[in-house]
């Protein structure tokens, strides 16, 4: 039977912190906490729940990660967010590959609760990512806001696990457009950076299709009005990147800061 450290990366999460932890504790042979300095009660919670927590100034997603799983005392490892849980299927099936794992990474089908609605279509779900693993077959890689938990070399072969990581994303759409914000403006300027440009008739055009493809083709309009509400974001924030991309492109053409 393997041990299995479940590693978590903070910043302030006092809301979503307990709930994450409480699912999880029934599997879990030792609990990390890689903490960015958070300023409420996030530190404490954690230990309450046994955790081990380490202070780390944040170092972008993946090496935060990377850094998170390198302090566990077991090479398997259950990456989990602060603002995820572990449905009852999910956990049972956890504790059936603990005692013999067939592979040596596992993706989970991720939920995610919008507003109190949880969405169905969208290309939302199934929300595929590794998050079980064992540390020394791969690690974390991709960009800033992009990480994905990848094998190395030529090992390709990943098991499915049975139930569902349940993530309360957004509790309104105020935390919605704030990430939208966030989100798009690191994505613009690491396109400008590389070099790309974007018009006025790309931002347009990509946005349209963006709720096309969202609300109809991947059955959006199947979630009701959270649903509507899922694409109709999701097309202002295409729109979003490429105007700031647009804008960006110019102030480092006129020497601007941006």
């Amino acid at each position: 039977m393997i041990s299995l450290s479940v590693v978590v990366i903070t910043l302030n999460e006092e809301k979503n912190i307990g709930r994450c932890l409480h699912s999880v504790a029934g599997i879990a042979d030792e609990i990390i906490v890689v903490d960015s300095q958070s300023t409420d009660s996030t530190v404490a919670m954690a230990q309450s729940f046994g955790a081990k927590v380490i202070s780390s100034e944040f170092l972008g997603y993946v090496a935060q990660k990377n850094f998170a799983d390198a302090q566990a005392s077991h090479d398997w490892i259950l990456s989990i967010d602060a603002d995820e849980v572990l449905s009852p299927e999910l956990e049972m099936s956890i504790r059936q590959i603990k005692l013999q794992p067939a592979f040596p990474a596992y993706e989970l089908r991720r939920r995610t609760n919008y507003c109190g609605k949880w969405i169905n279509h969208c290309g939302w779900y199934p929300d595929k990512k590794i998050r079980c693993y064992n540390r020394t077959k791969g690690s974390w890689k991709g960009e800033q806001i992009h990480e994905s938990w990848q094998l190395d070399g030529q090992l390709s072969a990943v098991g499915m696990l049975e139930g569902d990581l349940l993530h309360y994303s957004y509790h309104t759409l105020s935390d919605h457009l704030k990430q939208i914000e966030k989100f798009t403006d690191i994505m613009a300027r690491r396109d400008v950076e590389l070099g790309k440009n974007a018009g006025i008739c790309k931002a347009l055009f990509a946005a349209k299709w963006k709720f096309v493809q969202s609300y109809f083709i991947r059955l959006g309009i199947l979630d009701g009005y959270a649903g509507f509400q899922v694409c109709l974001f999701s097309a202002f924030a295409t729109y979003i990147k490429y105007s700031k991309i647009r804008q960006y492109h110019q102030f480092k053409k006129e020497g601007k800061e941006y």
